[in-house]
């Protein structure tokens, strides 16, 4: 589903690529989505056909920074950045408050929302993610090891001379479908992402945005003394298959949230990183759960 483009003011103008299935209907609540890295709005097409989760609220995903149809003249930007972006998506399209769900980066991406505007977000929802920074104490209790992964590709990224003709490579594309649906991830879903990726990330430009994507993911800040700032309910959804995260991460982190109006994690057997891809059923009944449970609350 081809994602559409909404002018925001951030990093002196941002061409913000968003997606909602639905026209807008400000009688229902909405639920921001928030893809993961090098993904588009295109992770959420089950969330844009269940019925029950259309009638319930509005969806609205929009794509980070570096991603999708986003677009922005700064070569540079962080999660921070995304989070301010996303808000003014918010202002741009006239919705007042939303929810926001996001996948493993997307996650990093809707606590800042949070913290930056408690006044209006609703309640997060985290989706196999980590509140941490890439520490050793993550990988210590499991978690990928983010410098073997990200430096090799940002050292094979990186050009002080033009690169019209690159385009991603077929590995990192197999990489990326590995850790995100599972081991067992379809032939299909390979293929669809594999087009996908080698649509948006060729050329010199395409080469820049994917280069600063995976800087943001290997060197972002962690958010553990920020986390008792949340006030809004979490509910943290993390599946038992997860590759990057192990589920001791987000075991800990829940506790964290200790000002929060709620906060409860969810363990979904046999879910994998993306987990509104590999179990939409589950994930599509407690967002709905959820948003039903503290739209409007004042907590």
């Amino acid at each position: 589903m081809p994602s559409k483009t909404v002018h925001v003011p951030h990093l002196g103008g941002i061409e913000a690529g968003y997606e909602m299935p639905y026209p807008y209907d400000p009688e229902k609540p909405t639920c921001i989505l928030v893809n993961s890295f090098t993904t588009t709005t295109d992770l959420y097409r089950d969330q844009y056909q269940n019925k029950d989760l259309n009638d319930t609220m509005n969806l609205l995903a929009i794509e980070p920074l570096g991603h999708g149809k986003t677009r922005t003249k700064s070569e540079h930007f962080t999660f921070w950045d995304t989070a301010i972006m996303s808000i003014q998506v918010l202002d741009a399209l006239g919705i007042k408050k939303a929810f926001a769900l996001g996948t493993s980066q997307g996650g990093f991406i809707v606590v800042r929302m949070a913290l930056l505007a408690p006044d209006k977000i609703e309640g997060i929802i985290p989706l196999g993610t980590s509140m941490d920074y890439e520490s050793e104490h993550s990988r210590q209790i499991g978690c990928w090891n983010a410098y073997e992964n990200c430096v090799p590709l940002i050292e094979r990224w990186s050009s002080t001379q033009p690169t019209p003709d690159w385009v991603v490579d077929d590995e990192f594309c197999d990489l990326i479908s590995m850790l995100g649906f599972g081991r067992d991830c379809p032939e299909s879903t390979k293929s669809f992402w594999k087009k996908t990726q080698k649509e948006i990330y060729r050329g010199d430009e395409g080469r820049k945005r994917i280069r600063m994507a995976a800087i943001n993911l290997l060197e972002r800040d962690g958010l553990h003394s920020r986390l008792q700032d949340v006030t809004c309910p979490v509910l943290w959804l993390h599946g038992s298959n997860d590759i990057p995260f192990d589920v001791r991460l987000p075991k800990e982190e829940i506790k964290m949230f200790v000002n929060a109006a709620d906060a409860k994690l969810h363990i979904v057997e046999g879910g994998a990183h993306y987990l509104s891809a590999t179990h939409p059923k589950e994930v599509n009944q407690a967002l709905i759960d959820f948003v039903t449970k503290f739209r409007g609350n004042k907590l």
